[in-house]
């Protein structure tokens, strides 16, 4: 799976900024406002999410019915797959566990090659230039998993990722697009690169945490935002 890179999220020359972002893993409250405690068993009802304190496991995921092709369908983004008597009982723990970290209800989390992606990745520390599983930088990542996940291919660098792709606003995201920050640098330079999921979150390697999602409302994140873009094929 490793990709032969040549630069890292802008230039191997130049030192990428801390973000100073946390990695948002609370869990979700429910409607009643009554905190609910883990048990060992996983327990859901529609419009909410329970997680077990089980080790992820990609296990239970390839086990959720579901029609419809996960990849990048359309020009305007990807398109999840259409459920026909979705069962939320049957939910594997992917969607379990990232419902909770995106503030989403179960039945959102449909495209089960991403959740995988994800958590495959998650944690794995950033280093410039890296593109193995020991470290990646931003634009590795954000290339690996469109190619995996979308099979849509992205050159190796943010800014020319930014540069290649179609700009759409930021009510306009869907899953699959590039959403784009300046972190460091001269004011216009594209220094960081994530992918957006849905409910105001992206996936991304950061420099403080890793592989991990973040908010766009972000502290930080937002008043470094510089735009979104599209892959269109």
């Amino acid at each position: 799976m490793a990709v032969l890179v040549v630069t890292g999220c802008k230039s191997l020359s130049k030192l990428t900024a801390k973000d100073h972002s946390n990695a948002k893993t609370s869990t979700a409250s429910n409607n009643t406002g009554q905190q609910r405690s883990f048990l060992d068993q996983i327990e859901v009802t529609p419009g909410t999410a329970v997680a077990s304190r089980h080790k992820a496991s990609t296990t239970n995921a390839g086990k959720t019915a579901a029609t419809g092709n996960t990849a990048n369908t359309a020009a305007g983004g990807s398109n999840p797959p259409n459920f026909t008597g979705f069962d939320i009982e049957r939910a594997g723990y992917l969607q379990l566990k990232y419902a909770v970290l995106m503030d989403a209800t179960v039945e959102k989390l449909s495209n089960i090659p991403l959740l995988e992606t994800i958590d495959r990745w998650w944690g794995t520390k950033y280093c410039l230039g890296g593109s193995s599983e020991s470290c990646i930088d931003c634009s590795a990542f954000t290339q690996i998993l469109m190619r995996d996940v979308y099979g849509s291919t992205l050159p190796r660098t943010s800014q020319e990722q930014y540069d290649n792709t179609t700009r759409i606003e930021l009510e306009d995201l869907q899953e699959g697009d590039l959403v784009f920050f300046h972190t460091t640098g001269r004011k216009r330079d594209i220094t960081h690169v994530g992918i957006y999921l849905l409910n105001n979150k992206f996936v991304h390697a950061a420099t403080s945490g890793g592989v991990m999602i973040s908010d766009l409302n972000d502290k930080y994140w937002q008043p470094r935002y510089r735009g979104a873009g599209r892959v269109v094929k």
